[in-house]
């Protein structure tokens, strides 16, 4: 079975989810708060599972490469990012995850840092790391300071992340992997992601673009730290390890627990995925502040990151070996309190996975991908991405009300500066 395959099944089957657990007993904040620390344990958990594998099938191209082991590769990227965009809902209501993951997901970023790009390459003004090409080069000059890269390991990896000061010098995750694995797409607003040749990694004569030896040990060493820091925060989840923060997170108050829940519910739903993720690349038309730009698989990050606020609410999370976690909710919660807001609230929740959903098929089933919807003059693709954003909006303001039913006043979730 290949990725695609299994991609879309995932898809077909979380909208089979329904509610979390039936409301039988009177569920408590506390058990709430327990079991989205469970989930979190569980999502984080899958996507240390699947950056194991990937980082599995980088080892076996390396040591071979192929036109279709460079094919597999990028599968698994792709079924790497379904438990991960799942995951970012833990974010912004718990600070030291957001902390930790722009080691992992940042972007857009500028490519150059990393490896050779286009002629005529747009990066981000007075940005020195813009063209430093790691790949090149055995030392670079940023600013004032002289960096010995001779070595490439993760730790040299995730030194270089944000180098000079500069967000827009990603040097590690899931992007730089995604670029090193794609290269750059240079199809614009039109068909197509990147189309990196797996020749870029053959050392010896066949190697094309150079440095084929330094781009493969870039790769690995950039695997191998994201697996490095998956394996960290699994353990902040996990009821098997003391002191951690899911430690901190049940010996908390529980309402500090529902506010965090809510809270990175929201900011992910409004500022982040209508946001800064969908809002800011359609009004500027712009590929280059599309989420995963290299592989076109932005449709789908999209979509997960909605499934994971989902699941959050409705304390379920299907897992990658297909079995079903599911336990108290907030939506058991809210319908303790009032059974027809609870139903209205989750007719929201229902019709914006179903809008987001439809990004999904318009690449899946009518090849048109993100990057060709928020085109210049493409009427019918804004106003898909533009219902999309408007179902998250409506889905915030849901999340506010099953907030205020469950007693968690004065949310505010985090808009990212942004006007809807």
């Amino acid at each position: 079975m290949n990725a695609k395959t299994v991609l879309v099944q995932s898809i077909a089957a979380s909208f089979l989810i329904a509610s979390g657990s039936a409301v039988a007993d009177q569920v408590t904040q506390q058990q709430v708060v327990k079991h989205y620390a469970d989930v979190a344990h569980a999502v984080f958990a899958d996507s240390l599972t699947t950056a194991q594998i990937l980082e599995a099938k980088i080892d076996e191209f390396l040591n071979s490469p192929s036109a279709p082991k460079l094919e597999s590769v990028r599968e698994a990227w792709i079924d790497s990012r379904i438990p991960y965009q799942q995951s970012e809902v833990f974010r912004f209501g718990n600070a030291f995850v957001d902390d930790w993951e722009g080691q992992l997901n940042a972007w857009p970023l500028d490519e150059g840092l990393i490896d050779y790009v286009a002629a005529g390459y747009q990066y981000e003004l007075g940005n020195e790391g813009a063209v430093a090409n790691i790949v090149a080069n055995t030392s670079l000059t940023i600013g004032a300071s002289q960096l010995d890269v001779s070595i490439i390991s993760p730790k040299l990896i995730a030194d270089l992340n944000e180098v000079g000061g500069s967000e827009a010098n990603v040097a590690s995750g899931y992007h730089a992997i995604e670029f090193l694995l794609w290269g750059q797409d240079l199809n614009g607003t039109k068909s197509g992601a990147g189309q990196r040749a797996y020749t870029d990694f053959v050392v010896g004569a066949e190697c094309t673009n150079g440095n084929c030896e330094r781009r493969g040990e870039y790769l690995k060493a950039a695997a191998e730290l994201l697996v490095q820091d998956l394996e960290w925060m699994e353990k902040q989840w996990s009821k098997e390890v003391k002191d951690n923060y899911r430690q901190e997170l049940l010996t908390d108050l529980p309402e500090n627990g529902l506010r965090k829940m809510l809270f990175g519910m929201g900011s992910l739903s409004l500022g982040e995925l209508a946001g800064e993720r969908m809002k800011v690349a359609l009004e500027a038309n712009s590929t280059e502040d599309e989420h995963d730009c290299f592989s076109d698989n932005t449709h789908n990050s999209h979509y997960y990151n909605e499934q994971g606020i989902y699941n959050v609410y409705t304390g379920t999370h299907l897992r990658e070996d297909g079995k079903r976690l599911s336990g108290p909710s907030i939506a058991d919660l809210v319908a303790q309190k009032d059974k027809q807001a609870a139903k209205e609230i989750q007719q929201q929740f229902d019709v914006t996975r179903e809008q987001v959903g439809e990004l999904v098929t318009s690449a899946e089933k009518n090849n048109q991908h993100f990057d060709q919807l928020i085109a210049a003059g493409n009427t019918q693709g804004h106003a898909l991405v533009n219902g999309a954003i408007m179902a998250l909006v409506a889905q915030t303001a849901s999340i506010e009300r099953a907030a205020s039913i469950i007693g968690i006043d004065s949310l505010s979730p985090d808009t990212a500066d942004h006007e809807f």
